[in-house]
């Protein structure tokens, strides 16, 4: 949002305050000062009046003047080609120094004395108005020749350029923003002058008929006037360009003037856009097949809020024109835009952000311009049509408004500061206060909000600090649990290395979908993405943690250890967290002992150190359903028969994608990790046996089918068993020898060698019985 301290000024006395002041304040209320510039036009810079132009007798394209700049008629050579009689100019006299450096000074051209400068908008250090010289005219005040355009507040300005939050929609007008300062410096907005009304004002409604036939959750208000040629005055041109606006008309530049300085949405309809029905131009507010409020005319002229079609815009022929103001809120039409997107024009920003509600007041204020600038006949009264609004009340009490603060603030202050920026306080009793929100502050809704509101007004710096009092009592919830089991594991990880990496809670569905990850559906998706490639809710951490390890790899690291504890959304909105680690590169840092050139991070080795971060879990192969996972290395994590996660490697063309080496991930359930007190159990004083089996199976054969069977038949003796070896070779063929050591222990005594014969008996039995398994 760009505004200028002279527009500023016709809203809001700030003759008083420097440009660094409007900076400082801005930025100590929230509206963060992106840019700060100053336009100075040079002194001896005066206004003149050309009285004579005449053809140059020796260049076709230079004209001889007589200007008179009120001390003395001068002899100035011009070579604009909109240089001519009878208009106010700006001459820089002999002397003056231009922005760029060139010092005016007498000189001959082409044989012809002149003597000074006509000048156009550039040349004094403003933006470009027109082509050729800059014509002067009353817009900008008294013409007095000879006086200064650098005592001219107009020419001599303050240019500041907001950054606005998305929520605040009610500061992209000058209005809005001379609101937000009259709270901060406690000064009154000032007053608007009334349109005048004549007598004898022909009635909107002889020649304008509005038909609607049910609700459309918008506010329209018409106008109508006659048509009249005329230019844009200087001034508003002047300020149009330093907003960096261009527009098509003067019709469509007087229009978006008066939206940008009142907030009201401001729209231009031809008169012969419409039927005519006895005598009347008949507009039709009507829904279209994608449920939007929709002007109907002869064809669809506009979409209310969103965007005006070019068959309904004032053409030369038209003699009247009907200019409407429009406000639909923010979440109605974010909420249509994201069931179905569609065309939408300039003035959709303002609209989806929030623009000013008060109808009555935008088109009071064309009304004002359109009598100042082109003295055209406007028809009396209005055609309206109003929408339901449930005014938002908020009951709170001083004490807890200080409570939050942190600090007393007095209540007469609360309450006229509120007043200042628009809200209604309904009734002021000792200790409570009840807050009617504006329509035009659709961000709150809540008590925290208007304390924000308190709080940014008298700034944060003036707030003074407290020691830490903590009153509520300690108590153990979810939500404490919580954070301390994710505190637990985020120092796991990064005790074993791992740096954490903190992502946006957003994908880009695009690349969700590429790679067949769930998706929100899209009833349910975000109404209003900060970014195009942040446009859904992510249902996984693993595209985050890719990104940042090709953003990191690409910087030159050569070890990417990487993990996250954030949520994801399945296709219904439903929240749940997940924990996701990834190891990209080499699987140790350079040094002595692998000679300055470690090996690729491998998957033993990824499996071993998630174990050192998350407990002992078991591996089941398994073929993910993302494109992200290698069809060969994968599988699922279990922990007491429970999956509670995946692993696997990246499959080699996304790594490719990304630019990435030998690249591991793992994404868990943070729900199933462990995070409760450890039981101990007495162990058995008598010594425990180890026994080594060595059987012949086929190299098609799971471990962990053959794991299932030695569970179901082994004895309470046998405490634990693991593979220890394997072994292949041409005789064995499709087979292959595995080695399994067992441990065994009695809780009761020392096993003999006929209690280990026999469980290890039972367990080839079955091996032999549901397998074919024996010995090698």
């Amino acid at each position: 949002m760009i505004i200028t301290k002279s527009w500023l000024n016709e809203w809001i006395d700030i003759k008083g305050k420097s440009g660094a002041e409007l900076c400082k304040t801005f930025n100590s209320i929230g509206l963060e000062v992106d840019r700060h510039e100053v336009y100075s036009v040079p002194k001896k810079i005066v206004i003149g009046k050309v009285l004579e132009c005449e053809e140059h007798p020796d260049a076709d394209k230079l004209n001889v003047c007589k200007v008179d700049i009120g001390t003395s008629v001068r002899q100035i050579v011009c070579g604009a080609s909109n240089v001519r009689a009878d208009i106010y100019v700006a001459v820089a006299t002999i002397g003056a120094v231009m922005p760029g450096g060139l010092k005016i000074k007498p000189v001959e051209l082409r044989g012809i004395e002149s003597v000074g400068m006509i000048c156009s908008s550039t040349e004094l250090g403003l933006p470009k108005l027109e082509d050729g010289i800059m014509v002067l005219d009353e817009s900008i005040g008294s013409l007095k020749l000879g006086s200064e355009l650098s005592q001219n507040p107009y020419f001599n300005d303050d240019l500041i350029e907001l950054e606005l939050t998305a929520n605040r929609g009610d500061c992209l007008s000058i209005n809005g923003v001379a609101r937000d300062l009259s709270a901060a410096f406690d000064i009154e907005i000032k007053e608007r002058p009334k349109a005048q009304i004549e007598e004898k004002q022909v009635g909107i409604g002889r020649i304008l008929h509005l038909n609607h036939s049910k609700n459309a959750d918008v506010d329209l208000m018409y106008k109508a006037l006659k048509k009249s040629d005329f230019t844009l005055p200087l001034l508003l041109r002047l300020r149009l360009s330093m907003v960096e606006e261009v527009c098509q008309s003067a019709i469509d530049a007087l229009l978006f003037y008066a939206t940008y300085s009142s907030g009201v949405i401001l729209r231009a309809y031809g008169y012969s856009a419409f039927p005519i029905e006895q005598e009347k131009a008949q507009i039709t507010l009507a829904q279209d097949e994608d449920d939007y409020a929709v002007v109907q005319g002869l064809e669809k002229a506009s979409t209310v809020g969103i965007v005006q079609y070019d068959s309904s815009r004032v053409t030369d022929e038209d003699e009247i024109m009907i200019i409407e103001a429009s406000y639909i809120q923010p979440d109605v039409i974010s909420r249509k835009m994201a069931e179905k997107k569609i065309e939408n024009g300039p003035l959709f920003y303002r609209t989806s952000r929030g623009s000013e509600p008060d109808l009555d007041f935008g088109l009071e204020y064309c009304q004002e311009l359109f009598n100042t600038y082109a003295q055209t006949e406007i028809y009396g009264g209005t055609l309206e049509l109003r929408s339901s609004y449930e005014e938002k009340v908020l009951h709170m009490s001083i004490k807890d408004i200080n409570n939050i603060i942190g600090m007393d603030v007095d209540k007469t202050y609360i309450t006229q500061l509120l007043k200042n920026l628009g809200f209604g306080v309904l009734k002021s009793q000792t200790g409570q206060i009840v807050i009617s929100v504006p329509q035009f502050r659709h961000d709150v809704s809540h008590d925290q909000d208007i304390v924000e509101e308190i709080v940014r007004l008298i700034g944060i710096d003036n707030i003074p600090s407290q020691a830490y009092s903590f009153t509520e009592k300690v108590h153990k919830n979810d939500a404490s649990v919580f954070f301390a089991k994710r505190k637990h594991y985020r120092q796991r990880a990064a005790d074993c290395g791992f740096f954490e990496s903190v992502q946006f809670v957003f994908n880009e569905r695009a690349v969700l979908q590429e790679f067949d990850f769930p998706l929100v559906e899209e009833k349910l998706d975000l109404l209003n993405p900060i970014a195009g490639t942040l446009d859904t809710l992510r249902s996984t951490l693993l595209l985050g943690l890719v990104e940042a390890s090709s953003a990191n790899t690409k910087v030159g690291r050569k070890q990417v250890k990487l993990f996250e504890v954030g949520s994801v959304f399945d296709a219904q909105r439903n929240e749940s967290i997940k924990m996701a680690f990834s190891f990209s590169g080499a699987d140790s840092v350079e040094g002595v002992r692998n000679n300055g050139k470690p090996n690729a991070i491998g998957f033993e080795k990824f499996v071993q150190i998630i174990s050192n971060v998350i407990g002992d879990f078991e591996l089941r192969e398994v073929e993910l359903s993302h494109g992200l996972a290698h069809p060969y290395q994968s599988a699922e994590m279990l922990v007491k028969g429970e999956v509670i996660g995946s692993l696997f490697k990246l499959h080699p063309s996304v790594a490719k994608k990304y630019d990435l080496e030998s690249t591991y991930l793992c994404e868990l359930d943070f729900d199933t990790l462990k995070f409760t007190l450890d039981v101990f159990s007495s162990f058995s004083k008598f010594q425990a046996s180890y026994r080594d089996l060595s059987v012949v199976i086929p190299k098609s054969l799971k471990y962990a089918d053959l794991k299932d069977v030695i569970t179901q038949v082994q004895s309470a003796e046998v405490i634990r068993f693991y593979p220890v070896d394997t072994y292949e070779s041409e005789e064995l063929g499709d087979n292959m020898s595995l080695t399994l050591r067992f441990m065994l222990q009695s809780e009761e005594k020392t096993l003999e060698e006929e209690d280990i014969t026999s469980s290890m008996d039972t367990i080839l039995s079955a091996l032999n019985k549901e397998l074919g398994i024996a010995l090698r």
